[in-house]
């Protein structure tokens, strides 16, 4: 996961992740029969969180709080982080010629969009999250703008992206 989130997919070969690892090339394919088979199970990973997820979907909590909450916390890593987000750089790399990571992106982002769309319906029913965007259409432009912001914050090695995103959306969809 490491090489991959430093190097992106391309860049990274199976003689880097096997000398990553301390084992011999052939004995990669022990375990996987490609790089792209690993590159999957490193996504399904990845995307099941590098937080705590399980704050979108306590219901105890109040909905707009577990968003807020959910994108501290991501914001508190990514700020630290400056490889940027796997998932992200993925996204960038897929091509025709990468089907299983396609799949696998398409997991984590219908995951994380669930995820996100729980937490904005309950906010909905709850009257804090204003009413008039569908849950799944804005759980998608939160991925996609987090996405955007974290790959600015990369570039300029400075969080303000991040903390404009928080701003923006939590004056913008409050009802």
């Amino acid at each position: 996961m490491r090489l991959f989130n430093e190097h992106g997919y391309n860049a990274c070969s199976v003689l880097d992740i096997a000398q990553a690892a301390g084992v011999p090339k052939g004995s990669f394919y022990n375990h996987f029969k490609s790089k792209e088979e690993l590159a999957a199970e490193i996504l399904t990973e990845y995307g099941r969180g590098t937080t705590d997820r399980s704050i979108l979907t306590n219901s105890e909590v109040p909905a707009l709080l577990r968003l807020k909450k959910h994108f501290a916390a991501l914001n508190d890593y990514f700020s630290e982080c400056n490889a940027g987000c796997l998932v992200g750089k993925f996204m960038a790399e897929v091509s025709e010629d990468t089907p299983l990571i396609r799949e696998r992106l398409l997991a984590v982002l219908a995951l994380w969009g669930r995820e996100l769309s729980s937490a904005i319906a309950d906010g909905q029913r709850d009257g804090t999250i204003r009413k008039d965007l569908k849950p799944d259409r804005l759980a998608a432009f939160l991925i996609d703008a987090y996405e955007g912001a974290i790959l600015r914050a990369r570039v300029e090695k400075d969080s303000r992206a991040l903390k404009d995103f928080v701003k923006i959306i939590f004056t913008s969809i409050v009802a």
